[in-house]
């Protein structure tokens, strides 16, 4: 029989299984998509039900296929990696939740973060801890509006009978049992998403519990990314009794499946946009509107490695939007087509801050704006605008980083924070490539962009995206890094891989584009990005 590993990738549009030979090459696959629900504008929820069932259809269809093309296996262990901040709140005798799943990218705890932002004097009360701002992306203000506005919450939490989760818990839960002895646990990297978790020491900071509604008996346990929690029950045949040994929310397994040691970026292109750096044993805390948070954490005794992450709500979105709700193409081959059909965007930006901007900015003011329309404006023109957007957030991400890590106007702040501005001579690895930044820490400047996600599979995207960051930009053809990243933590954690085996070579041929324009022309162009954004905050009373 062929040993494989499994990984789940529970996403915010759809759920997906691949199952991985000891190679890590894919051997199968199966993905099935669930609604979306919308009952207020800024509002986004789930069916955690039904998500979990997409979970079996998949395991069970994966596995069929995998017989179907190789025989008989044997799955040695099953990793997770999930949409991050999305919350559940569920009864711990029943197992039923207790309201649908928050998703991370809704806004209805706007007026809560607000409150809570003025009772503490500072947007930034919580970063020293958690290194997170106060912001409606957070699964513990998702948490608490639950508990103000749902009576059937703050019953079970008052009585001591409700378990909060971020997706990876839910399915975890589910999967060892569920209301018959399920594990309720979370890892590391959906952990420091809560607004709860201490960064410093990897533990619930009991303090801020409180300001949450939060009791401690609600909470998971906190575990490493790498390690076995639980095994699968109530599965049958080669799905019983499998090790779950990996977990990591699905940027931080991006980041693995990237292999990205300390000194290196990548950015996924997923229903938003997520640049990640890793930043290694230190955690930076951001000057700049990043975030500070973790890498991942290869097992129990294994040290925290953190990252500074720039988070953007529209990316895939914004292309399905133009595609699903404007009509201007009918799939994204042909809005790609549509976008390359013209040269530039005549003079149209566009700025998708459908629920606000988060980094660099944060705020939850701003709405969706298009400029510069003129008569000469065509839907490509627009198409254009829409990839163009992606590629300026990811720069003005990528800036910030450069700023925090030395390489802008705040280097002496960050070299007193113990970082190089210089090539330096880290003990990081020296990267037989040539891509990769050479030297180890992260102080050096970053010389190429690792790109992955549904949206990084269109070329003119990822070219438009070199000329704007004016570095190369380097995209594998294997584009699935963040289920790759779940298997790698699960067959770590059971044994299948060793760490330097995950961190060899890479796996898979890579596709590379340069830029293709002058830096001066990318900084003009990004002058008049800047300018639209100004045009587009403290625009969400709208809608009133």
């Amino acid at each position: 029989m062929t040993e494989v590993v499994c990984s789940v990738d529970q996403g915010t549009q759809s759920t997906r299984v691949y199952l991985f030979d000891r190679d890590v090459q894919p051997v199968a696959s199966h993905q099935v998509s669930f609604p979306q629900m919308y009952p207020q504008p800024g509002w986004c929820e789930h069916d955690p039900f039904e998500i979990w069932l997409t979970v079996k259809e998949c395991l069970t269809k994966a596995l069929q296929d995998a017989e179907a093309r190789i025989g008989p296996v044997v799955i040695k262990a099953l990793g997770i990696t999930n949409q991050r901040e999305t919350t559940v709140v569920w009864h711990r005798q029943t197992g039923r939740p207790l309201y649908n799943a928050v998703v991370w990218l809704d806004t209805r705890t706007r007026e809560l973060c607000g409150r809570m932002e003025q009772e503490l004097g500072s947007k930034d009360y919580f970063r020293p801890v958690t290194g997170l701002p106060i912001s409606t992306y957070f699964s513990g203000f998702k948490f608490a509006w639950m508990y103000e506005n749902v009576p059937a919450v703050k019953a079970a939490v008052d009585e001591d009978m409700a378990c909060f989760g971020t997706i990876d818990s839910w399915l975890i839960w589910q999967l060892t049992g569920g209301p018959q002895g399920g594990v309720h646990v979370t890892d590391v990297t959906n952990a420091s998403r809560t607004m709860l978790m201490d960064l410093s020491s990897c533990t619930w900071h009991q303090p801020y519990l409180p300001l949450f509604h939060m009791r401690p008996s609600c909470l998971p346990k906190i575990v490493s990314n790498a390690e076995v929690y639980g095994h699968t029950a109530d599965l049958h045949g080669a799905l019983h009794n499998i090790p779950i040994s990996g977990c990591l929310g699905d940027q931080m397994a991006a980041l693995l499946g990237q292999r990205c040691v300390e000194g290196e970026a990548k950015n996924t292109y997923g229903t938003g946009c997520f640049m990640l750096l890793n930043t290694g044993p230190k955690a930076i805390q951001s000057r700049h509107g990043l975030l500070t948070t973790t890498s991942f954490k290869l097992g129990p005794e294994e040290p925290m490695q953190y990252a500074l992450e720039g988070a953007v709500a529209v990316a895939g979105l914004g292309i399905s939007w133009m595609c699903d709700s404007m009509g201007i193409a009918t799939d994204p081959t042909e809005f790609e087509n549509l976008a390359n059909s013209v040269p530039d965007t005549g003079g149209v930006y566009i700025v998708p801050a459908f629920s606000g901007l988060l980094a660099p900015h944060w705020d939850d003011t701003a709405r969706g704006a298009i400029l510069g329309l003129t008569g000469f404006s065509t839907k490509a023109h627009l198409a254009r605008a829409m990839l163009e957007a992606i590629a300026w957030q990811a720069r003005e991400v990528l800036d910030a980083m450069r700023a925090d890590i030395g390489h802008g106007k705040e280097d002496a702040a960050a070299a007193a924070a113990g970082w190089s501005t210089g090539s330096g001579s880290g003990a990081g690895p020296s990267v037989d490539t040539g891509n990769r930044v050479s030297g180890g820490g992260s102080g050096n400047s970053l010389r190429v962009l690792r790109v992955d996600g549904g949206a990084a599979k269109n070329g003119l995207l990822m070219q438009l995206q070199a000329d704007v960051l004016q570095v190369p930009v380097v995209r594998p053809n294997f584009q699935e890094t963040t289920v790759l990243g779940a298997a790698l933590a699960a067959g770590l954690g059971a044994n299948v891989w060793t760490k330097e085996q995950i961190f060899a070579a890479l796996s898979y041929s890579n596709t590379e584009f340069r830029p293709s324009i002058t830096a001066a022309d990318a900084d003009k162009r990004y002058t008049h990005w800047k300018k639209a954004v100004s045009r587009s905050l403290g625009t969400s009373d709208l809608s009133n």
